[in-house]
């Protein structure tokens, strides 16, 4: 899976071993307008590598400065799209940054309990 570049934002995939994640790190600021167009179909790639490859996306936020409300709602359709396709998704994030704690906070109501979505505070 190639790594996604748009102005001010990084989404890097690291490498993966068998039976290990799908580590996706988020770097720099989300703050486009229509940020969908970009993710959206970068999303349906990841899920579809994950899904054929039977592992878990971990996501990992701990490094982004900034996403705007139109990038919680790409994140939304993700989460939607992951449980529909079966792909187990984790958000980790950094709960020592106020903003983080917020956005993602306001994400826990898609966790439902059938351990499709998760959010995980990072470890210090």
């Amino acid at each position: 899976m190639d790594k996604l570049s748009a102005a001010d934002l990084t989404i890097d995939v690291g490498p993966t071993e068998a039976g290990q994640p799908l580590r996706v790190t988020w770097l720099g600021k989300s703050a486009d307008r229509s940020p969908a167009t970009i993710l959206a179909p970068w999303f349906e790639k990841l899920l579809a590598e994950a899904k054929a490859g039977a592992t878990v996306v971990e996501m990992h936020f701990e490094r982004l400065e900034h996403f705007n409300s139109s990038t919680i709602t790409a994140l939304i359709r993700l989460i939607q799209n992951a449980r529909n396709a079966g792909v187990r998704l984790v958000m980790v994030y950094d709960q020592n940054l106020k903003w983080q704690r917020l956005s993602f906070d306001a994400l826990r109501v898609f966790e439902k309990g059938d351990d499709l979505f998760q959010l995980k505070a990072a470890q210090p």
